[in-house]
């Protein structure tokens, strides 16, 4: 099919979230203008029955074996065939009804990379805050690259580009490929584009936030690569003292 953007889901043992993502993805109706593609890891609970049986039927269904999360990411994208790709990985939502709707609209002006927020939810989609206000990640309006500085400003689930200049995942990394992944989209865009609504719902407690520790040494290896060795740490003790006051602020723990 022709399609304007690929919507791209990943899943892997799920069948507790998966169907909130399934649906989220069938009420945006305009299933003219988007392929939907779902890379599954070989699961062997419920997850693909969830999938077989829904309303929104996949128009690529891959499962099999992977070498972890952008092992898969790279499987989907290799299969996209949309101007734009797009992934919502197994729990996540688009924030609204509409927000496709809303996408399709933004880019239709031909931006490179269209990027919003991300409305935080929990379980049982109860909504926790936008990401912008609930983490120290303030959301610039006119992003670059550079932004990056200081850690990942766009969730990769409110973060749309061209496939064109979209590179595959780095496999050098398990849980922060997607920082290194946004910074070369965003060195490649000559136009980038703010949405001002929020983009998805972004489920909480992914594998990066149960693996810190791993999790902040690759996004300092990634940083590092495309900042300097020193000013990325130096960056890095601005990072530490602004969480500490960001969560002293809040009256809560940030970490």
């Amino acid at each position: 099919m022709s399609a304007k953007i690929s919507i791209i889901t990943i899943t892997f043992q799920a069948e507790a979230y998966i169907q909130r993502t399934l649906d989220s993805v069938h009420a945006q109706g305009n299933r003219d203008q988007f392929e939907y593609i779902i890379v599954d890891g070989n699961s062997r609970d419920e997850t693909l029955n969830l999938i077989q049986n829904a309303s929104i039927k996949p128009d690529l269904l891959i499962s099999e074996v992977d070498k972890g999360i952008y092992d898969a990411m790279n499987k989907g994208l290799a299969k996209a065939t949309g101007e734009y790709v797009l992934f919502l990985n197994a729990g996540d939502e688009f924030a609204s009804d509409n927000t496709l709707n809303t996408i399709l609209n933004h880019i239709s002006e031909n931006p490179d990379v269209l990027y919003g927020d991300a409305n935080f939810v929990d379980l049982k989609g109860n909504f926790m805050g936008k990401r912008s206000e609930a983490t120290p990640h303030q959301l610039p309006q006119n992003l670059t690259w550079k932004d990056f500085k200081f850690g990942m400003l766009v969730c990769h689930q409110a973060f749309i580009c061209k496939k064109s200049i979209a590179p595959f995942f780095s496999l050098e990394y398990q849980l922060s490929s997607d920082i290194d992944w946004e910074i070369q989209c965003l060195k490649s865009a000559h136009k980038i584009s703010y949405m001002q609504e929020p983009i998805c719902n972004y489920l909480m407690g992914g594998a990066s936030v149960k693996n810190l520790k791993k999790s902040w040494l690759e996004r300092f290896q990634v940083l590092s690569k495309h900042f300097g060795l020193i000013p990325t740490i130096l960056n890095h003790i601005t990072i530490i003292f602004r969480g500490i006051r960001f969560a002293y602020n809040k009256g809560e723990k940030y970490w």
